[in-house]
C-alpha cells in the first residue's frame, strides 16, 4: 500500500553510499501504520497546546520543541532545541537529544507502575504535511526517550508553512504556521483555527482509522 511518502529533506542531504550505519538507521524509523498500532493518546484540544508551544517556543525550521503534559492536558514543562542538518536522520540521535532535554526540565517517573505524564513533540520543518522519513525518525525517538524516561509517549505534531497538524487523526489548522510570529500567551485562546489544512492523503486517513479503532 502506497501512503504517498515525501522525501525528507534531511535524508536528501546525505548522498553516502548505503552502508550497515544507513540500514540501522531505516530500523529507527516508525511509519504511520506502526504509530497507529501504538495506541498513541488524541490530545484533548491541540490547537490549545499548538498555540501554546508556539507562544513560548517561536519554532522556527529544524526547531523541536518537546513538551511534557499533566493529566488533565497542563504543561508541565517544555524545552526546544534545532536539529543539526547535518547529521542523517536517525531516531537513535533524536531520542538521545529529546531525553536530554527531558532530563533537564523534569525528573523521571520510572519508580511508578504506569506513567502519568505524557511528553508530545512539535517539529517545525520545511515541506508539506506528508509523512516523511525524517518524522518517521523523530517518532521513533520520541516513543523510546518516553518509555526511558517513564513516561506515556504522546502527539507528533508538525508545523509547516500550511500550517500545523497532528500526525494520525488528521486534526490540524493553518496558523500557527513556520512562518508564524510568535503571539502573547493570553492570545492564543482567541485565535481563529477553524480552516483545517490538507491531512496528507491516504497515510492520514489510514491512520484515521486505525485511531478509531
Amino acid at each position: 500500500m502506497t501512503f504517498g511518502f515525501a522525501s525528507s529533506a534531511a535524508t536528501s542531504l546525505s548522498a553516502s553510499p548505503v552502508s550497515a550505519g544507513s540500514v540501522n538507521n531505516l530500523s529507527r524509523i516508525l511509519e504511520p501504520a506502526e504509530w497507529a498500532a501504538a495506541g498513541i493518546p488524541l490530545l484533548r484540544s491541540p490547537r490549545e497546546v499548538v498555540s501554546g508551544l508556539h507562544a513560548r517556543h517561536g519554532p522556527t525550521p529544524t526547531t523541536a520543541v518537546v513538551a511534557v503534559l499533566d493529566h488533565e492536558e497542563r504543561l508541565t514543562a517544555s524545552a526546544s532545541f534545532t536539529r543539526r542538518t547535518t547529521v542523517a536522520a536517525d531516531g537513535w540521535e533524536f531520542r538521545n537529544a529529546l531525553l536530554a532535554h527531558l532530563r533537564r526540565v523534569i525528573p523521571h517517573d520510572l519508580r511508578r507502575r504506569t506513567p502519568v505524564r505524557t511528553a508530545v513533540l512539535l517539529y517545525c520543518r520545511e515541506g508539506d504535511e506528508r509523512w516523511t522519513e525524517e518524522d518517521g525518525a523523530w517518532m521513533w525517538g520520541l516513543r523510546d526517550a518516553c518509555t526511558l524516561h517513564g513516561l506515556r509517549c504522546g502527539a507528533y505534531i508538525t508545523l509547516t508553512r500550511g500550517g500545523w497538524q497532528v500526525l494520525g487523526d488528521g486534526r490540524g489548522g493553518r496558523r500557527p504556521n513556520s512562518l508564524s510570529q510568535p503571539s502573547s500567551l493570553a492570545d492564543t485562546s482567541a485565535e481563529d483555527d477553524s480552516a483545517p489544512v490538507r491531512t496528507g492523503g491516504g497515510a492520514a486517513e489510514a491512520l484515521r482509522r486505525s485511531a478509531a479503532r
